[in-house]
């Protein structure tokens, strides 16, 4: 059974850093497209970056030139690096997976494209 274990995340100050992981197990990593998904108080579960298998990469217009979505196939780990971080980032972040293989496209901006989730981890940014 595929099992997505998030860390990272925390409280940090307005332009400040973070980076979050998420790592995958289970299952075969590198055939898998990933994303990052972020879900304030009160407010559906939105989309923030994602890596498909090939390396093609995603980002909402709001974290574009900020953040930086990564995959590293040996570790089985996803990243998610935010830079100069915003008070409206502020939100709980969950890393998502494709089950179907070797599957990319605009799709993953979606969250009905993942079907396995991680615990999801707070991201704070305090102005």
């Amino acid at each position: 059974q595929v099992q997505l274990v998030q860390s990272g995340g925390g409280l940090v100050q307005a332009g400040g850093s973070l980076t979050l992981s998420c790592v995958v197990s289970g299952r075969a990593f590198s055939s898998h497209s990933m994303g990052w998904f972020r879900q304030a108080p009160g407010k559906e579960r939105t989309f923030v970056a994602a890596v498909a298998w090939s390396g093609s990469l995603y980002y909402a217009d709001s974290v574009k030139g900020r953040f930086t979505i990564s995959r590293d196939n040996d570790k089985n780990t996803l990243y998610l690096q935010m830079n100069s971080l915003k008070p409206e980032d502020t939100a709980v972040y969950f890393c998502g997976a494709v089950r179907r293989q070797y599957y990319s496209g605009n799709f993953l901006v979606g969250p009905d494209a993942y079907d396995d989730w991680g615990q999801g981890t707070q991201v704070t940014v305090s102005s």
